[in-house]
């Protein structure tokens, strides 16, 4: 005991944060509650959370403005909780630094899929930092240092713009990456009105990379917002 990943869960109602802390705990983690915004991130300061769950809805900040002080020092996850449901919103979030988002009412089979995707995520960028660079996902490998990729075994052949594309969301494997982040990161900061670009190179990475391109495996769409690469 006390190994166990620490889970920060800010959220204004006490009846969600009984229920998630139950959740969170029949699995084994730890948890810290927080009822309001600068309570939570007072907390992040001085426990370090492996992950946090953040409402958006909170009485003495918005969501929004807690990412962004968070992420001005913390890099682990951030899985926002929210009952706004609208794309402008997850959008916003995402872009503010968040990792993932979970419109309420949802699942705690799902709730806890996301969770276990984002600590892998962590695990492995600190790899990547630790000088890995090989991912890899069912069939599909990609080498970011030696630029190859391969499904089931096959080197496949990508343009250097379908390869950055991709780099970007092996990077982020598991997380939404939104179409603006994903044209600042590839095309540069003069192309974000672009959108087209990204639709055109992911439907060509599709057919290089998805045994079926209309129901992919590897790429999927997150509708309005952006794109996010499975990692399981």
């Amino acid at each position: 005991m006390g190994n166990e990943p620490l889970i920060l869960v800010i959220e204004d109602e006490r009846p969600i944060r009984n229920f998630l802390k139950s959740a969170l705990q029949t699995q084994s983690y730890r948890v810290l509650e927080a009822g309001k915004g600068k309570e939570g991130v007072s907390l992040a300061a001085s426990h370090v959370p492996d992950i946090i769950l953040l409402d958006l809805g909170l009485p003495d900040m918005d969501g929004i403005e807690v990412i962004k002080e968070l992420r001005a020092w913390y890099t682990a996850p951030i899985l926002i909780l929210s009952a706004r449901g609208q794309e402008r919103d997850k959008i916003a979030a995402l872009d503010a630094g968040a990792d993932d988002y979970l419109t309420k009412p949802f699942g705690v089979g799902e709730l806890l899929a996301r969770i276990r995707v984002a600590l892998r995520n962590r695990v492995r960028r600190e790899m990547e930092e630790g000088g890995g660079t090989v991912f890899s996902v069912g069939g599909l490998k990609v080498d970011l240092e030696a630029r190859r990729v391969f499904i089931d075994g096959e080197e496949v052949h990508l343009t250097p713009i379908e390869f950055k594309l991709l780099s970007v969301l092996v990077k982020n494997a598991g997380k939404v990456v939104t179409h603006m982040h994903l044209l600042r990161e590839v095309w540069g900061p003069a192309s974000t009105d672009q959108l087209h670009y990204v639709r055109i190179y992911m439907a060509g990475l599709r057919k290089k990379l998805e045994k079926d391109p209309a129901r992919p495996r590897y790429l999927l769409t997150e509708v309005g917002v952006g794109y996010r690469l499975v990692d399981e």
